[in-house]
């Protein structure tokens, strides 16, 4: 059965090494809403490696979109098939990402010098799913920097059929630059992405980059179709838990900190049993407490403990008793 068209008005970026199944879990119980993205997967991953260790996810994630990296119009419809078969609510093709790795794949934002490729891809892609097909894009790289490149970009694409657009409201200086470099260096223009919405209407039109506060996050929503943020979601993932009553008009999950960490503790045995290290899930979790009484002797003790033979969730307990103690203490 076909799911509904998913509620893009707060997103969760693609982030590789960060977005995993296990951070999407977690922060499912922080927020009901917020659509979540996995990590970039490339075509050739897909098809030709194992599938279900890039695919699978747990029924709690939906919304949930996957995201594609590749060029290939052929290998991009497959791998939106799977992505349907899979049960996904979206599948994204990345054409943002900077890095030196998927330039010499013709994977990310190279693409935006080819727009003509971009949307044979996303044709193809239509044609293989009757999931929606998106696309995630800077505002320009080095060369195609300039509003006209944007907006033929922009044109082109949506000819063959992409009406939801994702917006890095920066250029990739692709020459130059490292990836974390593109992710501060270049300057924001939110501007561009509000005169976007204007000149086309008919389109969705997702802004993104450098936001941290939900105040800034709601002012957005006046100029754009919806939000999607990256560092902070990681960084600072106790926002999640303001997304469903200041975005969604919802007071759903009522949860604190440590209920947070009390529901996450059966998935972490639950994984532990399939043979996941401790630590690859905890590291999702470092931050919960920033800010707290208490935050910094958590982080410490789950850095220095969950990578330990063995390591179990009573580490998870243990860190969340120093947690305590020093709320106590206050």
């Amino acid at each position: 059965m076909q799911r509904p068209e998913p509620d893009r008005r707060f997103s969760i970026a693609p982030m590789m090494d960060h977005t995993t199944r296990d951070y999407r879990w977690f922060v499912r119980g922080l927020t009901h809403h917020a659509l979540l993205y996995t990590e970039m997967v490339t075509t050739g991953a897909l098809i030709h490696g194992d599938r279900a260790r890039f695919l699978d996810y747990d029924v709690e994630e939906h919304p949930v979109a996957l995201q594609l990296g590749g060029a290939d119009p052929a290998e991009l419809a497959q791998c939106a098939a799977m992505a349907e078969a899979w049960g996904y609510d979206e599948v994204n093709l990345n054409v943002g990402c900077p890095s030196d790795r998927v330039q010499n794949n013709r994977i990310g934002a190279c693409l935006m010098a080819e727009p003509d490729t971009v949307a044979h891809a996303v044709a193809a892609m239509k044609a293989s799913t009757a999931l929606p097909v998106t696309v995630k894009h800077r505002i320009g790289i080095d060369g195609h920097e300039q509003w006209e490149d944007l907006v033929h970009f922009i044109e082109r694409v949506a000819e063959a059929g992409c009406r939801t657009f994702i917006v890095h409201a920066r250029i990739a200086i692709l020459q130059g630059l490292s990836p974390k470099e593109n992710r501060e260096v270049p300057p924001l223009k939110y501007d561009w992405v509000h005169a976007l919405r204007e000149r086309f209407p008919q389109l969705e039109i997702i802004i993104n980059g450098g936001f941290w506060q939900m105040d800034a996050i709601r002012e957005q929503l006046r100029h754009v179709d919806g939000v999607m943020i990256g560092r902070a979601a990681y960084q600072q993932p106790w926002l999640l838990s303001r997304v469903d009553p200041e975005i969604h008009g919802t007071p759903e999950p009522s949860i604190t900190r440590t209920e947070a960490i009390e529901r996450f503790i059966p998935y972490l045995e639950r994984r532990l049993a399939e043979g996941v290290p401790l630590q690859a899930m905890t590291r999702h979790i470092m931050n919960l407490f920033h800010g707290c009484a208490g935050g910094r002797q958590f982080r410490r003790h789950l850095s220095e403990n969950a990578h330990r033979a063995g390591a179990g969730t009573g580490v998870v307990r243990e860190a969340l008793a120093l947690v305590q103690e020093k709320a106590d203490a206050a």
